[in-house]
């Protein structure tokens, strides 16, 4: 499993990839895209996340 970022909702604002200690996020045409051989579920960029966007 990985995280999963709703494209209407995200703002291209990279918060996400500020906080994630696995590196698994990155912003490709302004809108977050997680690498899932990379995430850990470990829920970081759920809470950072000011639009919601992003959930496990």
């Amino acid at each position: 499993m990985a995280a999963v970022v709703d494209k209407e909702k995200c703002s291209g604002c990279g918060s996400c990839v500020d906080v994630c200690p696995c590196e698994a996020i990155a912003l490709v045409d302004d809108i977050a895209v997680v690498d899932a051989e990379k995430c850990e579920d470990c829920g970081v960029c759920v809470d950072e996340c000011p639009t919601q966007a992003i959930s496990l």
